[in-house]
C-alpha cells in the first residue's frame, strides 16, 4: 500500500487544494478503501464557490466528494460480509445512532447523520478512505467502478420517483436536464412511465436526454413565464402530467411545476434551492401534492440491481475524466457546466472506468 493519501481539501470558500493526509485506520465495523472513481457533484462545487449550503457552513478544512466507489484493502475486526479485494459502492450517509428515524427505515431524516463532504464531515475524494462497512455495497463483476460511483446520483432519482409514486402508464414532467434530472428520467422510465417530457435551457443536455430515452424535450427560453411554460408542456403531452420532478431548485421552475401538474397530481422538489416565494393556492385548490426529498434511503441494492440487469444505463452520463492530481481542473470544468458528469480517478495504477 502506498504511504501517501492525496486528498482534495476545501480549506475555505474559494480555496481548493491537493494535500497529503494520513492513511486512516479502520475501526471494528469499518473498512479501509482504496478509492477508484469519485464523481463531482454540484454540491461539491457549491461549497467551493460559496462556502456553505443552507445551514451547513465550511468552518474548517474538509475533504470533498461523496459519489464514490473503491476497493477494500483492510477490514475491521467485526466486519463479516466484505473482504480484501471486494469492489464496493459507498452510501455516504451513515446514521450515528439508532433513533426513531433509523427504526422506521427513514434513516436519511436523522439530524445526526454522518454524511460525506457535508460540514463538518470529510468526504472521500482521496486515495484512501475508511467507511462504515454496512454502508459499502459489493459490486457485481459486470458493474464498473464508475457505475458504482453513479449509484449515488442514481439513488436520488430512485428516491424521488418512489416519493412521487411513479408507476405504469404515468406521464412525467422533469424540470432540468442536469445529472439529477437525467437519472430521474432513467428511473422514471424503468418504473413504467409511459411518457416523459424534460425541460432545460441547454439544447446539448436535452440531446443527451433524448438519447437516454426522453419522449419529449422542451428548450426553455430565458424570461419565459411559468404559466406559459406550463401551457407548452400540456400542448406537447396532450394533457397535464400526473407527476412533476423539479430538479433545478429555481423559484420560477417550481412555480412552473405547480401550474403544469394535473389536478390531483404530485410535484416532488428534488433540486436544492434557497428560500423562495411561490403561490401555493393553485396547488391547494387543485389538490396537487407537493413532496420534498432528503437525499435517499434504502436505495443502493435497487440501484445496483438496475445497473447489473442492464435495465438502466448510466455510462453515457460520464463525459469527462481526470486523474486525482488534476482535481482543481476537474472542478473548474464542472463549475463551467461543461459536459454532464466529471469523474475523478483516484487510483494511480487503474484509471479505467
Amino acid at each position: 500500500m502506498a504511504q501517501e493519501n492525496l486528498s482534495v481539501v476545501l480549506q475555505s470558500q474559494g480555496d481548493l487544494r491537493l494535500e497529503n493526509r494520513p492513511i486512516p485506520e479502520p475501526g471494528a465495523d469499518e473498512v479501509l478503501l482504496q478509492m477508484h472513481s469519485v464523481g463531482i457533484c454540484g454540491s461539491d462545487v457549491h461549497y467551493w464557490q460559496h462556502g456553505r449550503i443552507g445551514d451547513f457552513v465550511v468552518t474548517k478544512p474538509i475533504v470533498l466528494g461523496h459519489e464514490a466507489s473503491g476497493r477494500v484493502v483492510k477490514v475491521g475486526s467485526a466486519v463479516k460480509h466484505l473482504k480484501v479485494g471486494d469492489r464496493v459502492a459507498i452510501e455516504p450517509g451513515v446514521p450515528r445512532e439508532m433513533d426513531e428515524f433509523f427504526k422506521s427505515g427513514r434513516y436519511n431524516l436523522s439530524p445526526k447523520n454522518f454524511f460525506c463532504a457535508t460540514p463538518p464531515d470529510d468526504g472521500n475524494l482521496c486515495r484512501y478512505y475508511k467507511h462504515n462497512a454496512n454502508f459499502c455495497y459489493k459490486l457485481p463483476d459486470n458493474v464498473t467502478f464508475e457505475e458504482g460511483a453513479l449509484v449515488e446520483p442514481l439513488s436520488v432519482g430512485i428516491h424521488a420517483c418512489r416519493r412521487a409514486g411513479v408507476t405504469l402508464g404515468d406521464t412525467v414532467l422533469i424540470c432540468g436536464a442536469g445529472p439529477i434530472g437525467l437519472v430521474s428520467l432513467l428511473v422514471a422510465k424503468a418504473m413504467g412511465a409511459s411518457k416523459v417530457l424534460i425541460t432545460d435551457l441547454s439544447p446539448e443536455r436535452l440531446k443527451m436526454a433524448k438519447e437516454l430515452g426522453a419522449d419529449f424535450q422542451l428548450t426553455v427560453k430565458r424570461g419565459e413565464g411559468p404559466q406559459q411554460l406550463a401551457k407548452s408542456v400540456e400542448d406537447i403531452l396532450g394533457a397535464q402530467p400526473h407527476i412533476t420532478l423539479e430538479c433545478t431548485g429555481i423559484e420560477s421552475c417550481i412555480q412552473t411545476a405547480i401550474y403544469a401538474t394535473r389536478s390531483g397530481g404530485v410535484v416532488v422538489l428534488v433540486g436544492l434551492g434557497s428560500e423562495m416565494t411561490v403561490s401555493l393556492i393553485n396547488a391547494a385548490l387543485r389538490e396537487v401534492d407537493i413532496r420534498g426529498v432528503c437525499r435517499y434511503c434504502n436505495t443502493w441494492p435497487m440501484a445496483i440491481a438496475m445497473l447489473a440487469s442492464g435495465k438502466v444505463n448510466v455510462k453515457p452520463l460520464v463525459t469527462h475524466r481526470f486523474p486525482l492530481e488534476q482535481a482543481v481542473q476537474a472542478f473548474e470544468t464542472t463549475r463551467q457546466g461543461i459536459g454532464i458528469k466529471v469523474m475523478l480517478k483516484c487510483d494511480q495504477n487503474d484509471q479505467k472506468p
